[in-house]
Order: C-alpha cells, then structure tokens, then sequence
C-alpha cells in the first residue's frame, strides 16, 4: 500500500497560520453565563469569516489553547487518510460488521463511510488504523500539523480516551478552515467527500457541517456553518464529569451562541 499523496518524495507540511491571531480574540462574557446555565466548565471559540471580514469570539481562551484527546472529532481527518491511502475506496464501500456487540446498536451492523462518520463507530476507524499503520499514521498527522501529531504505543486507541494524540479548539479550527478551502495535501475529490459526509443540517440558504465526540471525560463538537456571505467556524469542549448526561450541553450551548451571533438560523 502506498499512499497516493506520499508519493511525490520529501513530504511538504500542510502549516497555515490562523485565520485571526490569539490576541485578537474577543472574550464573549455572556457566554460564560452560557457556560453556566448548562452546569458545564470547557471553552468555545467561533471564527466568523462572513462578509469578508474574520471575528473571533471565545470563551475561556486559556482552555481554547489547550490540548485534549480528539475522540470521534479525528474521524473527520481519519476518514481523509484512509481515503488517500487506498484504506477506503469510496463513499460507497461497505465494510461488513464483525458480529461483536459493543453497546452501541448503531453500530452492530454492516457500516460505510457515512453511516460510520454519522454514528462515529469506532471499530471501523480501528481497522483503518490497522490497516493505515503506525508510520504512516504519524506522516498524516505531521503532514497536516494536526495537534501534537503523537500516536504511542497503542495504535488502535490513540485519538481516544487515555490516547496521546492531543489538539486544542484552536488548532481544531486551523484544521477546518484548510477543510474548507479544499487546501489540505489531499485530493480535491476527497476533501469533497468529507466536507459532504460532515453535513448535519440544512436550510435553504446555509449549511451546518459538524463533528461530535466523546472521550468518556470530554465531549467536543466542532464545525463550520456555511453562508453565501462566508463560512462560520466553531469549536467546542466540555468536561463531562456526568459522563452521558452532559453530551447534550455540547449543542446546547453551540447552538444557543451561535444563534445569538445569527449564525445558525
């Protein structure tokens, strides 16, 4: 198996600078109220690029700097890996269940890309890591300077609870932002695909792309809504000390900021 964007040579590092610089971010003290309501401690940062400007909200920036484990919110960069590497053909390719049950209904059945993505099932991404391997794994992620780009020694687990892989809300939005301008070292056909899989909701002028996960101690949801007048970029974690009672707080509280911001109708 050799990855088709790994074939050019000497690998070219995907960096690209913020969008907004830190110490232009706008400390939104009503979300701290948000924060609040929903008994729930975390950060939300929103990037909004429409009408050619670029603003940045956030609450709590300290946190919105720092690294977790990325849970379910790696499928979205994953599925890119397993696209680029052969792992995946296509949209379309059903990978049979394995008849293991793990708790989740969802996902005790025959899975393809998008039911995996929309049902965030782990055993599939857990066979595309084994399939990818620990090297290029760790070419993906360095290539694309996604978080601390470190794997450890458990090569099926690394983006979720107790893994090593880490990345803020900001560096989340960074990844997004070059998502969105198709300007990952990626084939335009794939980051597509992605973008396409992300949708959740949709209205007549705008469209809501977005990724939950769930560590177990942390929920993230992570994002973008896109308007004719440009997109908006959000990013989102909480502890979740309740464990799955706190899962809805995380679009609880996306969705009531942004509402605010008439960024998602």
């Amino acid at each position: 198996m050799t990855p088709r964007s790994l074939m050019a040579g000497a690998l070219i590092l995907a960096l690209a600078p913020l969008a907004v610089a830190a110490d232009t971010w706008q400390v939104r003290d009503d979300w701290a109220e948000l924060f609040a309501s929903q008994d729930a401690q975390g950060t939300l940062l929103v990037v909004d690029q429409r009408e050619g400007a670029s603003t940045t909200w956030v609450h709590a920036p300290e946190r919105a700097r720092q690294g977790f484990v990325p849970a379910s919110t790696f499928k979205v960069p994953h599925t890119l890996f397993a696209l680029d590497a052969g792992v995946v053909a296509d949209e379309f390719q059903v990978f049979p269940w394995d008849g293991v049950e793990r708790g989740v209904p969802a996902w005790d059945a025959d899975q393809d890309l998008r039911s995996a993505l929309r049902n965030s099932t782990v055993w599939l991404y857990q066979e595309f890591a084994r399939e990818l391997g620990e090297e290029n794994e760790r070419r993906y992620l360095e290539r694309i300077g996604y978080g601390n780009a470190e794997i450890g020694e458990d090569l099926e687990n690394f983006w979720l609870e107790a893994g090593h892989l880490e990345i803020s809300a900001e560096a989340q939005i960074d990844f997004l932002q070059r998502l969105h301008r198709q300007a990952l070292p990626f084939d335009e056909a794939d980051q597509r695909l992605v973008k396409d899989l992300m949708i959740t909701e949709a209205g007549r002028d705008w469209i809501l792309r977005g990724k939950t996960g769930w560590s177990g101690d942390l929920g993230w949801w992570v994002g973008w809504v896109e308007w004719p007048s440009g997109p908006v970029f959000f990013a989102l974690n909480i502890d979740t000390p309740n464990r799955l009672a706190d899962i809805p707080k995380r679009e609880a509280i996306v969705r009531t900021a942004l509402g605010d911001l008439e960024a998602l109708p």
